[in-house]
């Protein structure tokens, strides 16, 4: 089961953090693996390491939120590999500087956290079907985040952003069905990773972790094995969903952060 043998995947961010999870899983299970991100130093170790492991991996160092770069990477996929047969839309994020209260953002914030989270995911996706489409389909996975079903205060651009990510999820199931392409999302709750831990530490991490019934945060494993079985063909009837990994939570914490935050200022 979950075999990827003879497979060809793209995963962007690909280098770091949840996206090398995903990256290793999937050459784990048999694809080979073009990874892609801003940084080369992240890409070409990831791919040492799945070398190491003995599967095949190409660095294709690239900004996503230029829209050249993904018909480069489906470009870079049918020389390294001949084929094209899972995308993974993982590149996202908000910068500390793009951080902020809905009445302060400005139009600069709003552009790059929407245009890195929503319109280069989107435009990549659609290389990607392009691509699929002159073969025998294949499987787009975005992965989107619980902030984008649940109130996201200080990011709410972010929050926006994934939610539309999964709505576009939903429509391009049915655009793109008739073409043996397949469309879901992956939607993490807290992982740990350099990034995320950067900004989680002591008290804060333990309060992430009592509004998780499982108990701890996720792991990129955890998110991989998700991007996995959707990538594999035992999932060839499903598509158009959203997958939450979160280990049963529903309480997003930086809600509630803010909630206390108000009620100290005494703010109506």
């Amino acid at each position: 089961m979950f075999d990827l043998s003879g497979k060809c995947a793209v995963v962007t961010g690909g280098g770091r953090g949840i996206g090398k999870g995903i990256s290793c899983a999937l050459a784990a299970a048999g694809a080979n693996v073009v990874l892609s991100g801003r940084a080369a130093a992240p890409l070409n170790e990831t791919a040492a390491d799945i070398a190491a492991a003995g599967g095949r991996a190409v660095a294709a160092p690239g900004d996503i939120t230029d829209l050249t770069v993904p018909g480069m990477l489906v470009e870079r996929a049918l020389e390294e590999f001949g084929r094209m047969d899972i995308w993974i839309n993982n590149a996202g994020s908000a910068a500390r500087e793009d951080v902020g209260a809905l009445l302060d953002l400005d139009e600069a914030q709003w552009d790059r956290v929407v245009n890195l989270n929503m319109k280069s995911a989107f435009f990549a996706a659609q290389a990607a079907a392009k691509a699929m489409s002159r073969r025998d389909g294949g499987s787009i996975i975005n992965i989107t985040s619980r902030s984008g079903s649940h109130p996201n205060p200080m990011t709410g651009h972010y929050g926006a952003a994934k939610a539309g990510m999964e709505n576009l999820t939903m429509t391009m199931a049915v655009e793109w069905g008739h073409m043996g392409i397949r469309v879901n999302a992956v939607a993490p709750g807290v992982v740990v990773t350099e990034e995320t831990m950067a900004v989680l530490s002591g008290d804060r991490s333990q309060k992430q972790i009592d509004t998780v019934p499982m108990g701890r945060l996720g792991r990129p494993h955890d998110i991989a094995s998700a991007c996995v079985y959707l990538a594999s063909d035992e999932a060839e009837w499903v598509s158009g969903i959203t997958l939450p990994v979160n280990g049963g939570s529903r309480i997003a914490i930086g809600y509630l952060a803010y909630l206390r935050r108000v009620a100290k200022s005494g703010r109506n």
